[in-house]
Order: structure tokens, then C-alpha cells, then sequence
């Protein structure tokens, strides 16, 4: 639908009428009738020039009343998934795999992990992706959402430092939260990006279990394992003391396990190997989903800008012919007395 910035622009529509009551080429005092077409063409050539002086007026107050093509939205089929990122802002995490703070080509497993989902967000294009983060405290990056600009631009902002805790309870009862924001069509996946893990509360055991039996979703861990660090699969040697404080991480997998939703963890003990685990979540979560695409709104009065210089431009090379083909009347004679 045409809508126009400056509709009240329109109103001088009817200077268009001008042509017809003036003519555009100027009259002769010494006519050359050799000149003149013969049968109605002079007439056509008139009415020709005429119509053009109008559309050239009508086009050019269109263009200053700024039309436009109304944007809007439009429904898309395509592959992909409701997914949340939830990212881990602990300290650890700015350390490489091998537990040091990063030198020379070396990267940090925080640093690896966004180049990593940058990549996987941008080949993903059918996506509604929101971006969650926690460490002492979850924080809500970015609501589930289609804009890749945004997507990216909230990835790349979590390359601050992070805090020394790591409530991953917290962050997954928030993740979990934002997929009241999902599309009803397409699954529903959480991916937990974390190198280690703590202790969840009773309290937010229960949360994240009302949490489960509301809405299906699918959750993902990526476990990204230290040097030095025990595998969450590894199970405990009989006669070594096994609990939450000792080994949260293996606690986290178990609870997870429990939590009665579709699970899967991935280990990485390198950059390549986090490739790798992204690579294959990106398989489990390609299914048919219903995208909204938005259709931005298009600028039309170019168009009436072109129609009026093309206008004007007819208009001035009849001018130029006539002035260079019509006979001039002949000067006066000035005679002194």
C-alpha cells in the first residue's frame, strides 16, 4: 500500500493544469510555414507536449510528498529452532583449556566459544535466538528474536570479564523462562555453554522442574573441560566420596538427566572439538519452523523524481529545437532623425 510522508503536498495537484492554459512554446511574429507538418501532426505534437508539462508537475509534487511502500511482515518457512544461548561469564572461562590466561595466537575458551556461535548463528538463518548469560547472577542478554545484528551484537558484547561464581541453576531456570517467548511452531532448545558448574539449590531444583513440566525443550550442554578436569561421564571409583560439592559438574548432568526433558552433553577440550559439538547440535535442531520476516518499508519518490527530470528534460529539448529551427523575426532599423 502507497502511503506518503507529506500528504498535504498533494493538494497542489491541480497546479498541473498550467500547460493547458499556457502554451510551452513561445509564437512566431514571422511564421515559416515550410516548417509545419502537414495533416494533424502539429496538433499531436502540441497535445503530446502538453501532457508531458502535466505529468512532468503531477510527478514532481509526488516526489515532494515523499511516497512510500508501507513495510510490514510475511510468514516464511524454513529449518531451525527457538534456541537460547546460555553463556557462562565466570572468570574461569577467560582462561584457555589449559588453564592460563591466554598468550600470544592462544585463546581464551570465552573467546573460542563466540567466534564459535558467531559462525554457527550466522549460517542458521531461520533461528529465533535469544542470548542469556550468568555467573554470580543470570542476566538477559537479548529476547528470542530473528535480527542477526542483534544476535551478534549481543554474543560479542559478552567479552567483559567475568565474575568468579557460576550459578548455573539460576542461569537455566532463565534460559528455560524465555521460551514463553517462543513461536508455537518449531522445537525448542536451551544450549548451555559452560566450563564447570556449582551447586543448585533445592529451591531452584524445584523451579526448573515446574519449569520442565510446562514446556518442552530441548537442553544441550556443552561442557567445555579444562586440562586436569574430571569428565562429567567419568563415573566416581568405588570407595571415593561423591557428592554436589566435590563434583558439581557430574551432579549438574545426573539432575539433568532427571529433569525429564530431552538431554544431551557434549565435552571439548579444545577449540576444535567445540566446532565439532556445535556443529552436530545444529543437526539435532534443524526442523520445519514458521519464521516472521520483517519487509521494510520502500522509498518510491526517486521514481517520481526520474519521471519529472525525464519530463523537464522532453520539455527543454522542444525548446532547444524550436529556438534553433524557427525563423526570427527580422531586427528593427533604428533611423536617426
Amino acid at each position: 500500500m502507497i502511503a506518503f510522508d507529506s500528504p498535504w503536498l498533494l493538494a497542489a495537484i491541480p497546479l498541473a493544469a498550467l500547460p493547458l492554459v499556457r502554451r510551452w512554446l513561445a509564437s512566431s511574429n514571422v511564421p515559416n510555414t515550410g516548417l509545419r507538418l502537414h495533416g494533424g501532426s502539429a496538433a499531436w505534437i502540441d497535445h503530446i507536449l502538453v501532457s508531458v508539462g502535466i505529468i512532468g508537475i503531477v510527478a514532481l509534487i509526488i516526489g515532494l510528498a515523499a511516497p512510500y511502500l508501507r513495510g510490514g511482515t510475511r510468514v516464511q518457512a524454513g529449518f531451525g529452532t527457538n534456541l537460547v544461548l546460555l553463556i557462562d561469564r565466570s572468570s574461569s572461562m577467560d582462561e584457555t583449556f589449559a588453564g592460563r590466561a591466554p598468550s600470544g595466537d592462544e585463546e581464551s575458551k570465552s573467546a573460542a566459544a563466540r567466534r564459535i556461535l558467531l559462525d554457527f548463528v550466522d549460517r542458521r538463518p531461520d533461528d529465533r535466538i535469544g542470548i542469556a548469560a550468568f555467573s554470580t547472577a543470570p542476566l538477559e542478554a537479548l529476547p528470542l528474536t530473528q535480527s542477526r545484528t542483534a544476535v551478534r551484537a549481543a554474543v560479542q558484547a559478552l567479552d567483559e570479564r567475568g565474575l568468579s561464581q557460576t550459578d548455573v541453576g539460576k542461569g537455566l531456570a532463565l534460559a528455560m523462562g524465555m521460551m514463553d517467548e517462543a513461536t508455537a511452531s518449531g522445537s525448542r532448545a536451551v544450549l548451555m555453554v559452560s566450563d564447570g558448574a556449582g551447586v543448585i539449590a533445592p529451591e531452584v531444583q524445584k523451579i526448573l522442574t515446574r519449569l520442565a513440566a510446562r514446556q518442552k525443550v530441548n537442553i544441550y550442554w556443552l561442557y567445555l573441560r579444562g586440562e586436569g578436569a574430571k569428565s562429567i561421564f567419568e563415573p566416581v571409583p568405588a570407595g571415593e566420596p561423591d557428592s554436589p560439592q566435590l563434583r558439581p559438574e557430574r551432579h549438574l548432568h545426573l539432575f539433568l538427566q532427571r529433569l525429564g526433558q530431552p538431554y544431551r552433553a557434549f565435552e571439548a577440550e579444545s577449540p576444535d572439538a567445540v566446532s565439532d559439538a556445535v556443529e552436530e547440535i545444529g543437526k539435532l535442531e534443524s526442523r520445519p519452523i514458521l519464521t516472521t520476516r520483517a519487509i521494510p518499508r520502500r522509498d518510491l519518490a526517486w521514481l517520481a523524481y526520474v519521471v519529472a527530470a525525464l519530463a523537464a528534460g522532453g520539455l527543454c529539448l522542444a525548446r532547444w529545437l524550436e529556438r534553433a529551427y524557427a525563423p526570427h523575426a527580422p531586427k528593427p532599423i533604428l533611423v536617426r532623425s
